[in-house]
């Protein structure tokens, strides 16, 4: 029988690789290729919000890293840390919560904003002595 965290988690896995396959943002730091996107926390489902303690709003953002091992695509534990900073310089920490499910593992972060606001994303990658800073600017819309 399966159990509504593996329903949950197993939507929230196609929710991620719908993401990844329709606009697909990696880029390659070191040893690692490091996926990443921000979607409107609206888009997720009231059941996939609630097991991950996901507030939905049109003025939430979910922030996603995945690191990989570049050579053999495996998942890699490491410590991710960040920023997003506005247009203005408003500087806003991202909080990173690792949710490990099988194989695969990602970094996520909830983030507020205001509609049509960009911001410039700088996350620290850290596994024993590499770290890296993946860097990327989103604009950010209400649905």
């Amino acid at each position: 029988m399966i159990s509504v965290k593996q329903t949950v988690t197993g939507f929230l896995l196609m929710v991620m690789a719908t993401f990844f396959a329709s606009a697909e943002q990696k880029k390659t730091l070191g040893n690692w290729d490091v996926h990443y996107m921000v979607v409107n926390t609206a888009f997720l489902t009231p059941d996939v919000a609630n097991a991950y303690d996901i507030v939905r709003s049109k003025y939430s953002a979910l922030v996603n890293i995945s690191v990989l091992n570049k050579d053999n695509q495996k998942a890699q534990l490491a410590d991710v840390t960040g920023s997003a900073t506005n247009l203005l310089g408003t500087k806003h920490k991202l909080t990173f919560r690792r949710i490990e499910d099988g194989e695969a593992i990602y970094y996520l972060a909830v983030l507020s904003f205001d509609n049509l606001e960009t911001f410039r994303f700088a996350i620290d990658i850290r596994q024993g002595d590499a770290r890296h800073t993946l860097k990327f600017q989103q604009k950010l819309y209400t649905e």
